[in-house]
């Protein structure tokens, strides 16, 4: 691992988070993108930079249809 990389891991289980193809669906739309995942319960980490970001916006052009 690169000096500085951060590490994940699930606060349930204490896995290492691993990416993982991720399908995400809102209002009936599905999209796939590669997000860091539990291996071994399958939670999800979404970044608060994701979350208010590129979500934020689709969730927005989504609503205005």
């Amino acid at each position: 691992m690169a000096a500085g990389t951060r590490v994940w891991k699930c606060c349930r289980c204490d896995e290492e988070l691993v990416p993982k193809k991720t399908v995400l669906s809102y209002l009936g739309h599905t999209v796939a993108h590669e997000l860091l995942t539990c291996p071994k319960c399958g939670k999800v980490y979404v970044s608060k930079e994701l979350a208010e970001g590129k979500m934020s916006e689709v969730e927005q052009l989504l609503e205005d249809k």
